[in-house]
């Protein structure tokens, strides 16, 4: 989570961001009309008129002189929770018109910083974008820093009244994350109730992890992606692009490992950009010292072998210094591709202690762990290493790392980095750690339960794709492990959690249909990421609700 007003990956944002120019037409409606399909339920009389005790949008117009200004009679009924996803934490109810938004109506901003967030919601509202402004005109959606360090940086405040809107933050983060409240509540011609919210969300990490390396996802399909997690309030996008099918990404360094079907990195800027302008930070993953199968297709010389000369299917050889130096430089040619802070390792699935005995399956793995730590020392202890090794590369280039459950292990001598987090999706590996043992350790750990949270293409080995529902109903954060939630006081520890799409049957679904897919499960996951708390519709009302908002 940022800790300052601005991300750096902030400043690609130009590329996707145009200037909106809307003309001021002279008379246009000021957009100050009561009830709409969200807005506060009235007298017959208050919903035919407006404010001004004028016609109502699309009404005929009497032919008389305007009243000069509303009736001091008039009033209105109180305000109710706007319905939004993730729904926001708190709403100070008041009376009065509300807002729409109309053509002529200004986006105005107190700092340069936002201009961003103000274009974005000028170009999807229809208003004019009109930068730093120190006015106040009747109907302005104002955009305001306030330099509130000591609040979350994604907090955010949001006031309706006197026909304008304002929107306050500690940061642009939070600022980004009012603005798609109010486009939620717009929807479809509604009104933005009179009175306050004020929203934040319970955890900083909210993320959708996607499978790229076994299924080839086109740069379009994951721009839309993109759009809708920004919309849904999610601040991370991690991407899985190299596997054992495919190398997915364009590479300098090592050109021979990249798959024919692959983004390009202009491709990829254009998604950190598209991304960073949603408060999106995009996560690579190259995962180590497994699933590097499409590597080692163009360097079979890395390819750990047993005893009896049998392929390890994925796994380098990390006894061969040379396995090190290849994935290195992997890693540092993209370091600078992705700006943000975060980078799996992976670290899963490691053939070589997948054996029953690995010292003797890999005789040379056991050889080097001794000639590195020790006459004790064991193939845990150097695959421990390795990841150390590549912590220590990452963190060179000011990132932090994360590592999935079962590439740590008890019992060694060598211990993984107090830094790396834990990313626990699974108990099913050989050695299963619960939770607990991680969160006793104080290790900091994100959620990928793969009972809820894990969207398997062909539903193999047992996963069956989930439902929005079960994950709304049945599932928070502190939920890691099959259906059991860890003990209250380890709350804080667990940063938030990812829905992941993963590939192991890439032709089972087209694009569309994984978006289709996953739309309802999106949605039910970044509400119990911003209130982990029994959500207040019931789950026929929740789906009613996204299909209105779209």
């Amino acid at each position: 989570m940022s800790q300052h007003r601005k991300r750096p990956e902030k400043q690609a944002r130009g590329l996707i961001v145009g200037a909106v120019a809307v003309t001021v037409a002279a008379g246009v409606s000021l957009g100050l009309w009561a009830g709409g399909d969200s807005g506060p339920a009235g007298s017959a009389t208050s919903q035919a008129q407006s404010p001004s005790g004028g016609a109502a949008e699309g009404a005929p117009t009497p032919a008389r002189s305007p009243s000069p200004a509303p009736s001091p009679t008039r009033s209105y009924p109180l305000s109710t929770t706007p319905r939004t996803i993730p729904a926001v934490r708190a709403h100070t109810p008041a009376r009065g018109p509300g807002w729409r938004p109309a053509r002529g109506l200004r986006v105005v901003v107190n700092d340069a910083d936002l201009a961003d967030e103000g274009r974005l919601l000028a170009g999807e509202l229809g208003l004019t974008y009109a930068g730093q402004k120190d006015d106040v005109r009747a109907g302005d959606v104002r955009l305001t820093l306030d330099d509130d360090e000591g609040a979350d940086p994604e907090s955010y405040r949001m006031t309706v009244r006197g026909g304008r809107v304002a929107i306050s933050a500690p940061d642009d983060a939070g600022v980004f994350y009012g603005t798609r409240t109010l486009k939620q509540e717009v929807r479809g011609g509604a009104t933005a109730q009179e009175g306050v919210v004020r929203d934040e969300p319970a955890k900083p990490v909210r993320g959708f992890s996607l499978d790229i390396a076994r299924k080839n996802f086109t740069a379009g399909w994951i721009e839309d992606r993109v759009r809708e997690l920004g919309d849904l309030k999610f601040n991370r996008l991690q991407l899985h692009f190299s596997d054992d099918q495919a190398f997915r990404i364009e590479s300098v360094s090592h050109p021979e490992i990249v798959s024919k079907q692959h983004l390009t990195k202009a491709q990829v800027k254009r998604i950190v950009a598209l991304a960073a302008q949603r408060h999106i930070a995009v996560v690579p993953e190259i995962d180590s010292p497994g699933h590097l199968g499409a590597v080692l297709a163009a360097h079979p010389e890395l390819q750990l072998r047993s005893a009896a000369g049998n392929a390890a299917r994925g796994a380098v050889d990390i006894s061969n210094p040379a396995s090190a130096k290849l994935v290195d430089d992997l890693l540092k040619e993209y370091a600078g591709l992705f700006p943000g802070a975060d980078w799996h390792l992976g670290g899963d699935e490691y053939r070589a202690l997948m054996v029953s005995d690995p010292a003797a399956t890999y005789p040379q793995l056991a050889t080097a762990a001794r000639k590195a730590y020790g006459a004790g020392a064991g193939v845990e202890d150097l695959t421990t290493g390795w990841l150390n090794d590549r912590a220590a590369t990452v963190r060179k280039h000011g990132k932090a790392p994360l590592a999935w459950n079962d590439g740590f292990f008890r019992g060694t001598s060598v211990r993984a980095a107090g830094d790396i987090r834990v990313g626990y999706w699974t108990g099913k590996e050989i050695g299963a750690r619960p939770p607990v043992e991680y969160l006793s350790a104080g290790r900091k750990v994100v959620n990928y339960n793969d009972e809820f949270l894990y969207y398997v293409l062909g539903q193999p080995n047992q996963f069956y794709y989930p439902t929005g529902q079960r994950i709304y109903e049945e599932w928070t954060p502190r939920v890691l492990r099959g259906t059991t939630a860890v003990p209250s006081k380890y709350d804080s520890q667990i940063l938030g959690g990812y829905f992941a799409v993963w590939c192991d049957f890439s032709n089972a679904q087209t694009q569309d249909q994984v978006a289709a897919g996953i739309r309802m499960p999106l949605r039910a996951t970044t509400q119990k990421l911003w209130d982990p708390g029994k959500p207040a519709l019931t789950w026929s009302r929740f789906k009613a609700l996204a299909d209105r908002l779209g």
